[in-house]
This record gives structure tokens, sequence and C-alpha cells, in this order.
């Protein structure tokens, strides 16, 4: 089922696409600019609110090759430098505008193992889109050629095509590298590390392999089976996987290096520790973490009530904290586990937040309403100390502060009460401490991120680090692009 935002009118992609199919290739700038952008089919509100099933459904072959038409090829190529794994842009649209879906992947793949889920959570309107040519042109980054959508649909299209390839990997070295952490950082060193054929074994705290690609992000936005598709294929080419290991519990770093012969370690593991407001009441029942709520519906399969492997806390009134992507993530997946009524409570307005257009869009879409300059000042629990209700401040926008968003100001006098069941508060997460903890050798900076020089090297000897645990929160894409200098230090210092 398609479904097009009611103020969005398209023109047929196969009727535009026959007009330019014969000439697309003399197109002037002007007329590529004036080719409508291929808005992406949705299933409707009314019926995915109520499903896991993925919200886009995909571009056809006629609209991602006519949103291909709308590329300039232009010769500074803005959007690679937009791009954190350099991937050669109009290279892969240019095929695709040809009509060589195979050739657009491959032409990926030389620098990016993950389209399909890149295609599908990076934000790209910050990144690759937000320097198009095109979008700059129409004043508009939503106007910009839609290299997103047209990344995820060739990688789609390699998958249901059956034409994935294994990537090629060289004679054994009998170099061993240790991968810890399977997010999308650790997947990328795992197999440009084995491509040069050391051997690799990755380890995972958890019972399955993906990292927050796979507790994180709902499949609503990202299907497990596509996060399973890119772990098959590091299988294929060799990589060992290890799971339910707890580096720094199971077994510390530093006797992976000196006492089971490592020749080098990548440390991935991310930015897990949920962060919380220091409000009263935050121990009620029914206050979660996103990073908690998200695991137990998405890892743990908690929306399966028949088989789940964790209990689900049953929800009428949700309100979720925060602004990001996570928050929106929380508060459609909480939808879908049957509350009635679900807030997402931000202390700035809409202008200021953080997360992806789309999604938010996608949000109030579904029933979400958003409360702006407002927050939670405490949260109220019953005699069984269970959530009842929240007390809130309402606020105003003053001076920016120093990520450059207006500063929210208190508004004197100005709390109410609002009656609710459920808090979700997603104001972000700090890294995983384990390794610190259990590795002094390590140097970290005051919040938990390892500290690395310019090639991803810590300050252990042979160990490297890449993603969350040094960024901070940061986006897959970002942890892709650390991932690949992390492998190419690797790999030089194994001699490769």
């Amino acid at each position: 089922m398609s479904y097009t935002a009611p103020e969005v009118i398209q023109e047929n992609a196969v009727d535009l696409l026959h007009k330019y199919i014969h000439n697309h290739e003399s197109l002037k700038a002007r007329e590529r600019m004036q080719i409508p952008v291929q808005e992406m089919p949705n299933q409707h509100p009314d019926i995915r609110r109520n499903n896991l099933e993925e919200v886009a459904i995909g571009y056809t072959p006629e609209e991602a090759q006519l949103e291909a038409f709308r590329c300039l090829d232009c010769k500074k190529q803005p959007c690679v430098d937009g791009c954190p794994v350099q991937i050669d842009i109009p290279g892969f649209i240019k095929e695709i505008a040809n009509g060589d879906f195979q050739g657009a992947v491959d032409t990926i793949k030389k620098t990016s193992l993950l389209p399909s889920i890149c295609g599908r959570v990076c934000p790209q309107e910050s990144q690759c889109q937000a320097t198009c040519t095109v979008g700059i042109g129409l004043k508009d980054v939503n106007k910009a050629v839609a290299i997103g959508r047209l990344e995820r649909f060739v990688a789609d299209w390699e998958r249901n095509n059956g034409a994935s390839k294994i990537p090629t990997v060289k004679s054994e070295t009998g170099k061993k590298v240790a991968v810890i952490g399977s997010g999308p950082a650790g997947l990328v060193v795992a197999a440009d590390v084995r491509r040069e054929g050391h051997q690799v074994i990755i380890f995972e705290a958890f019972h399955k392999l993906g990292g927050v690609m796979r507790y994180g992000i709902p499949e609503f936005r990202l299907p497990n089976e596509i996060v399973d598709q890119e772990i098959e294929t590091l299988k294929k080419m060799g990589v060992e996987i290890i799971t339910n290991y707890v580096v720094g519990r199971t077994r510390k770093l530093t006797d992976l290096i000196e006492k089971d012969g490592f020749d080098a370690a990548f440390v991935g593991t991310g930015a897990g520790l949920p962060l919380f407001m220091g409000i009263e009441g935050e121990d009620l029942v029914g206050v979660f973490s996103a990073n908690e709520y998200l695991t137990r519906a998405n890892l743990m399969r908690a929306f399966d009530k028949a088989k789940a492997e964790t209990p689900m806390y049953h929800s009428k009134t949700v309100a979720v904290l925060g602004g990001g992507n996570v928050a929106m993530d929380s508060a459609r997946m909480a939808m879908r586990l049957g509350a009635e009524k679900v807030y997402v409570i931000y202390r700035r307005t809409e202008a200021e937040m953080p997360a992806r257009k789309e999604e938010v869009l996608h949000a109030k879409e579904e029933g979400i309403e958003f409360l702006f300059l407002q927050n939670v000042k405490r949260i109220i629990g019953d005699e069984k100390s269970r959530v009842k209700a929240v007390e809130c401040l309402k606020y105003e926008l003053g001076e920016p502060d120093s990520s450059g968003r207006r500063r929210p100001v208190e508004i004197k006098d100005s709390e109410f009460i609002m009656e609710l069941d459920t808090i979700i508060v997603s104001i972000g997460n700090g890294s995983n401490p384990l390794i610190h903890q259990t590795t002094p050798q390590i140097e970290t900076n005051k919040w938990g991120n390892v500290i690395v020089d310019e090639k991803q090297k810590s300050s252990m000897d042979k160990v490297f680090a890449g993603g969350d645990i040094v960024l901070g929160a940061a986006t897959v894409i970002l942890a892709m692009g650390e991932g690949r200098k992390a492998a190419a230090s690797i790999n030089e210092m194994l001699g490769s």
C-alpha cells in the first residue's frame, strides 16, 4: 500500500520517466531541477501505527530513475564531501539513471558495506543532502536529490534479486584481530580487516549482533532481517562470532592481547549508558530510559506477547522526554505497543529539535502529540509507587547556548499537572564505562569517551577504538566512518 502525505501531489513517475528516458543525459541543469522530487511511498498512518512493519515502502524502479535524473553530476561533488565515508554519490546515481542498478550497488560498496542500513537511518538531510547543489539552488534541503532513498533502493534491489556478492578475502596472513562490539563501527572493522586476510573474531555482549541497529532502532525503521543479512555476509567471509561475551567481565581486554595472541583489538562498545534528569520520582515504577524501553521492545521482542523474552509495562498514557531520533522511536513504539495517548515533551521549540524532520512528521501522522517549551519538574507516584502524574514547567527561549540552540528559560509560576502512567526518558546516553573501568591503560575524557589519535589508536598498544565509545551518541554513518579509519590503521600496522 502506497501512502503520500496529503500536502504532496506527485506526478506519475512512469509518465515522467517516459518523457525524459531517451534524452536524460542531455538534460540541462535547469531542466533537471524542474523534475519533481519523488516522495517516498509509505504505509498509511492508520495502518502502520498498529504494526511493526517498515513504514517506508521504497521506490519503484521508475521513481528511482526519475529521482536520479535530478542529479547535476557536479564537478566539485559537494555531496561526497558531506558523506562521512566518502561514497561516490554522483557515480552511483549516474548508474541508477542509466538503469544499471547492480553497477550502482557496486559503486557504493567500494566504500560502504551497509547501504541497506545507511539508506534507511542516516540523517542525509544534515550530511550529503545538506550540501547538494540542487537543494541549495532550490533553497530547500527537502528538494535536494534524495540520495538516501536512492541508496536504499539499489541495496534492496540487490537483496531482492539475489545478487548480493561476498567481498573477496585475501590469503590468510596468520594475524588475529579482536572486534569488541558488533555495532556499525565494529561490523565495518570486521569486514575491512577480514578482507585483508586477517582472522577476525567479534565479541558481542548480547545474544544477538547489531548493536544499536538491533536494540535501539525499531523494525518499523530498520527491519532486523536487513541487519541479519549484513551479519550473514561477514560469516560467509570467515568472520568468527562469539556472543554473550562481555569483554571486561568474561575476560579482560589486556588478556586478549597479552595471553590470547590477538595482534590487535578494536573497541566499539558504544554509548549505552542512559542519562536521567535527576528529578524527584525517577525511581517510580513506570519510568524507563529510552535505552531500556527500546531494548525490551526490539531486541527482546516485547511487542510479540506470545513469544516475548521479557515482559513489557502496560501503558495507557505515555510521555517521552526529549527531542531526538531516539525520542521519536520511543514514542512511536509506545503507540504500537498499545498506548492510548503518547506525548513528546520538549523544552525547546520544534525548530530546535535534533530529530530528523521525516521522523517528526511520521510521529505526528501517527497521532503523537508534541508539547513544546515544556519540561517535567517532578514525577508523582501513587500509593503503590507507580507513576500517576507529572508536574511540568513552561519555558520560553533565551539566548543561544554552547550547542548553538536558543537556551530554554523557565517561566516563573507556570507549573501544571499532567496525568499519565508512563515516562520514557530520552535525553541521551553516556559511553559504556566497562572497558575503561577494567582497562586503566586506556585513557578517556571526562565523559568517559575513549581518547584516540588521528588513526583511531587508543593510549593502549595495539588497541583502536571508534563509534559512539569515542564520539558519544552519534549516527550510524559517523560510526562507520570511524570504523573505516580504524580498520585502515589496523591493516597498516599488521603489514597489509
